[in-house]
C-alpha cells in the first residue's frame, strides 16, 4: 500500500507553537491589520491640514484683492472685521518692509497660543499619546512656531520669492502641538505685503476624536478576539487533548475499561475524529481479545494430541508385546497426523485475513465453479453413496467478484460436511440463484440438522461436532470458522438454518454481493 503524501500537512515555522497559540496568533494578526487604521488617521490629518492651507491661501488672496480696491480708511476696518470673523491675526507691511498694521492692536488677540507648562496633566498625557502615534505612523516633524524678533517682512519665510498675485502658506506646530497656519501674498501694487496667522486647534481635536473612536473599537475587537480564541481553544484543543490522553491510556493498556469518548453531540470534525478513534480502539481491542482467545484455544487444542502422543511414547518403553507396541505406534502416528492437520489449519486461519486484504478479486460465475467442483468430486469418488443434486443456473446471472481458490475452499468444506452428515444413499442439494443484488448459494443435507441454539456455535474456532461414524481427530474444528472469514472477506454472509422444504436436515446459506456497474462519467 503506498505511503500517503503527508508533507503538505507538515508545519514549518509554527511547528513548536501549540494550537491555542496559533489560534490567538491568527486572530491577533487579523486585529493588527485593523490597526492599520492608524495610518488612515495620518492621511486624514494630512488632508485636513492641506485643506486649511488651501483655504488660508484663498482667503489671503481675496483679502488682498479687496484691499486694492478700497481707501486706506476702509482698509483698517476691513482688516479688523476680517480678523475678528475668521479668528486670524492680520499684518500689513509697507514699501520699506516694516509693519504698518497688526489686527491685534485693533481687535485684541483673536486666538491664544497655550503654554503647555500651564495645562493639566491630562493634556500632557494627550500630547505624549499624539507624539507616540506620530512616531508609529512616521508623521512629518513640523518645525516649532516662533514669533520673529523683528517686525519686518523679511523675518517671515513665507514672503521669500513671492510675486504679486501669488499666495504662499506654511504649517508649524504651536508649543502645545496644535497647528499654526500662516499665509502670505503681495498686493497688486507690488510693494505692500499681507500676512495672516491662524491657530486651527480643531485639527488636533478632530484627529484625537477619530483616534479615540478607533481605539475604543480596537479594544472591543481585541476583547472579542481573545474571547473567541479562548472559546475555540476550549472547543477544539481541550477535546483533542482529552482524546489524546484517552488514546495514550488505551495504548498503555493500564485498564481494560478505558474507552475513547464518542462525543455523539458533536457533528464537526472533532466528533468525527472521536468516533473514528473510538471505533478503531474498539476494533483493536476486539482483535486483541480474539487473538488472545485464539492463542488460548490453540494451546488447548495442541495439548490434547501432545498428551496422547506422550502417553503412547512413554508406554512403548514399558510394553513387550509386539501387538501392543504396534497399537501404541499407531496411536502416536495418528496424533502426529492430527497435530500436523491442526497446525496447517491454524496457519491458514491466522493468515487468511491478511491474504484476503491483498487479494485481487476477479469475476467468478458461481454456476460454472460449482459444476466444475462437482465433476472433480465425482471423478475422485469423494462422495461415496451420497448423491449431490445441482440445478445449473443460467450462465452469467450468478457472477460475483472474488478469489476463486478461497470460494472453492468454502464450497468444498460445506459439501464435505453435508456429505459426512447425510445418511447412505442420501441426497445433498446445492443451488445458486440471483436475488436482486446478491447471489444466494444453498447447500442442504439430510442429516440430523443443527439445533437453533448451536447455529452460531458451529462457526466458532475449534468447535467440532462430527458424526459418530467418523473417527476422532480427523477435523480441527476450524473449517466453518475459516469459511465465515472468507465469505465476510468477500463482503458476504454465511448462516445455517433448517431446510426450506421442511424435511430433516441443515441448510447452509451463503450470500455474496453482485458487482455493480461503474457510474457513468459526466
Amino acid at each position: 500500500m503506498p505511503t500517503p503524501d503527508i508533507d503538505r500537512f507538515q508545519l514549518r515555522w509554527s511547528r513548536k507553537l501549540s494550537l491555542t497559540s496559533r489560534i490567538l496568533a491568527v486572530n491577533l494578526f487579523a486585529l493588527a491589520l485593523m490597526a492599520s487604521g492608524l495610518f488612515f488617521l495620518d492621511s486624514y490629518r494630512t488632508r485636513l491640514v492641506a485643506e486649511r492651507q488651501a483655504a488660508a491661501e484663498s482667503q489671503v488672496k481675496l483679502l488682498a484683492t479687496s484691499l486694492a480696491e478700497m481707501s486706506s480708511e476702509a482698509d483698517a476696518a476691513t482688516l479688523a472685521k476680517f480678523a475678528k470673523t475668521e479668528k486670524l491675526r492680520v499684518r500689513l507691511y509697507g514699501q520699506d518692509g516694516t509693519k504698518s498694521y497688526d489686527s491685534n492692536s485693533a481687535t485684541g488677540p483673536t486666538y491664544r497660543l497655550i503654554d503647555p507648562a500651564k495645562e493639566p496633566w491630562r493634556k500632557t498625557a494627550a500630547r505624549w499619546i499624539d507624539q507616540g502615534f506620530d512616531f508609529i505612523v512616521r508623521a512629518p516633524d513640523l518645525e516649532q512656531y516662533r514669533e520673529p524678533t523683528s517686525d519686518v517682512a523679511t523675518a517671515w519665510p513665507e514672503f521669500s520669492g513671492l510675486r504679486p498675485g501669488i499666495s504662499h502658506s506654511l504649517v508649524r506646530f504651536a508649543p502645545d502641538l496644535t497647528h499654526v497656519v500662516t499665509a502670505a501674498t503681495i498686493l497688486p501694487d507690488g510693494q505692500t505685503r499681507l500676512l495672516t496667522i491662524g491657530n486651527p486647534r480643531d485639527i488636533r481635536s478632530l484627529v484625537r476624536a477619530e483616534r479615540f473612536s478607533i481605539g475604543i473599537f480596537m479594544v472591543a475587537v481585541l476583547s472579542i478576539s481573545i474571547l473567541l480564541s479562548l472559546f475555540l481553544a476550549r472547543t477544539i484543543v481541550k477535546p483533542l487533548q482529552y482524546l489524546a490522553r484517552a488514546a495514550v491510556r488505551v495504548r498503555l493498556g493500564r485498564s481494560p475499561d478505558v474507552t475513547i469518548p464518542r462525543m455523539p453531540s458533536r457533528r464537526d470534525e472533532i466528533g468525527m475524529l472521536a468516533r473514528a478513534l473510538s471505533d478503531m480502539s474498539s476494533a483493536l481491542r476486539q482483535r486483541i481479545d480474539a487473538t488472545e482467545a485464539f492463542a488460548a484455544d490453540v494451546a488447548h487444542e495442541i495439548k490434547n494430541p501432545l498428551a496422547s502422543l506422550r502417553s503412547a511414547l512413554d508406554g512403548i518403553d514399558n510394553v513387550d508385546k509386539p501387538e501392543l507396541r504396534a497399537e501404541l505406534m499407531a496411536v502416536a502416528h495418528a496424533d502426529v497426523q492430527r497435530m500436523d492437520r491442526l497446525i496447517s489449519d491454524i496457519s491458514d486461519a491466522s493468515r487468511i485475513d491478511a491474504q484476503l486484504a491483498k487479494a485481487n478479486f476477479e469475476p467468478i460465475d458461481m454456476g460454472d465453479m460449482i459444476e466444475q467442483l462437482l465433476e472433480a468430486r465425482e471423478s475422485r469418488g469423494a462422495d461415496g453413496s451420497v448423491r449431490i443434486a445441482f440445478a445449473r443456473p443460467r450462465r452469467g446471472i450468478t457472477v460475483i467478484m472474488g478469489e476463486d481458490i478461497r470460494i472453492e475452499r468454502v464450497l468444498t468444506n460445506l459439501l464435505d460436511n453435508a456429505v459426512s452428515f447425510s445418511p447412505p444413499d442420501g441426497v445433498v442439494e446445492i443451488s445458486a440463484t440471483r436475488s436482486d443484488d446478491e447471489v444466494i448459494i444453498r447447500i442442504s443435507d439430510q442429516g440430523p440438522g443443527i439445533p437453533p441454539h448451536e447455529r452460531e456455535t458451529v462457526f466458532r474456532r475449534f468447535h467440532s461436532a462430527r458424526p459418530e461414524s467418523e473417527g476422532f481427530g480427523k477435523h480441527s474444528g476450524l473449517g466453518l470458522a475459516i469459511a465465515r472469514t472468507i465469505i465476510e472477506g468477500h463482503h458476504g454472509s454465511i448462516s445455517v438454518d433448517d431446510r426450506e422444504d421442511g424435511l430433516q436436515g441443515a441448510c447452509f446459506r451463503i450470500s455474496l454481493p453482485v458487482p455493480q456497474p461503474p457510474e457513468p462519467v459526466e
